[in-house]
């Protein structure tokens, strides 16, 4: 999403932060960090923003009351921007603010960077952003060094590892009206405990874009498919498959969503056209976003859904099909002498 070939880091301020229900505490530096050693420089820039050049979702700050400035990070992003002398000052207060938001047992101490940049590339903009990250897991690394008739070695623990940022968010500096333009990166986002980082902490909602809203119709659509359906319809998985299949390929073949063009291509059966219709009104309410009837297809949205549409067949542990194309060139049956299932499957060519 981001370039950074023109970016360049302006100010760092390193804090840690430790877990209030442990009993550990949050240490505060004095002063930015002298950045003199221009390779430290290069090194950190791509530790910090590397990670975010395959984000694609852009999310915005948010608060519950609707009073953005309410919304303590965004409060304090704020008066960097409009103050940036302040910064180190700020930065504390960030420091200070996640702290109180570890309320679970779970959640590791770390090191955490507040950093300013200048000239990061957003959506065909050269911006100022504020990024925040966190170091949590580190690691052991040996080094081996000449030494008198050949070579020694020593090790250095609690490193870091630069390719592997653990969480992090990017804060541009446009649309403040509208909450920012935020980026996220949590690597620990599948613990149940790791939700305070965006939820908590940041508070943001997701910008309702292209790419969100295909990537959101391709999910409903997906959990239509494979959860909804069997209470209204008849269907074997090959069935599902291709009705899969045919999703994607709409959404491969077509620059724009139109959903009455989507369900009579894709669906083809009114009942169960008018049955998704409900089912993505329902996720919308529960969801409270709305999701167009039409809109601009995202492309990266479509590659990134696709690696979650399975078109795979799994005969107990013997077999996987991956179905690809046309589902009438595979016949299922039963073998009574045998007792078991089978399928049938038609092709010209074996590669």
């Amino acid at each position: 999403m981001i370039a950074s070939f023109e970016a360049s880091l302006n100010t760092l301020s390193i804090h840690r932060v430790g877990n209030k229900l442990l009993d550990e505490f949050y240490v505060l530096s004095q002063q930015p960090i002298a950045l003199k050693d221009e390779l430290l420089g290069k090194l950190l820039m791509q530790y910090f923003l590397t990670p975010f050049e395959k984000v694609n979702e852009v999310y915005r700050f948010m608060h519950s009351s609707n009073d953005l400035n309410l919304n303590e990070l965004f409060h304090f992003c704020t008066q960097v921007f409009e103050d940036e002398g302040r910064f180190h000052e700020l930065s504390e207060q960030i420091t200070k603010y996640l702290f109180e938001q570890t309320n679970h047992p779970k959640i590791k101490s770390g090191e955490l960077y507040v950093a300013l940049f200048k000239d990061i590339q957003l959506e065909g903009e050269l911006l100022t952003a504020i990024g925040i990250f966190k170091s949590e897991n580190k690691e052991t690394y040996l080094k081996v060094y000449p030494d008198t008739g050949g070579f020694n070695m020593e090790y250095e623990p609690d490193g870091i590892n630069i390719n592997k940022l653990d969480k992090g968010c990017l804060i541009f500096n446009c649309e403040k009206e509208e909450g920012y333009k935020v980026l996220v990166v949590d690597q620990t986002n599948r613990n149940n405990e790791a939700v305070y980082w965006k939820d908590d902490f940041l508070k943001l909602r997701i910008r309702n874009d292209s790419f969100n809203q295909t990537s959101n119709t391709l999910s409903i659509y997906k959990n239509f498919i494979t959860q909804k359906l069997d209470d209204e319809f008849e269907l074997d998985k090959t069935d599902k498959i291709d009705l899969l299949n045919k999703s994607i390929k709409y959404f491969k073949e077509n620059d724009t969503f139109n959903l009455d063009e989507f369900g009579d291509e894709v669906l083809g059966n009114p009942k169960a056209i008018e049955s998704f219709k409900s089912y993505k009104e329902q996720y919308e309410l529960d969801h409270e976003t709305e999701i167009g009837s039409t809109f601009d297809i995202s492309g990266a949205a479509v590659k990134k859904q696709s690696r979650v549409y399975k078109s795979v067949l799994k005969l107990d542990r013997n077999f996987h099909i991956y179905i690809h194309g046309d589902k009438n060139l595979i016949e299922k049956g039963f073998d009574d002498d045998k007792a078991m299932n089978y399928y049938k499957v038609y092709f010209k060519e074996e590669a």
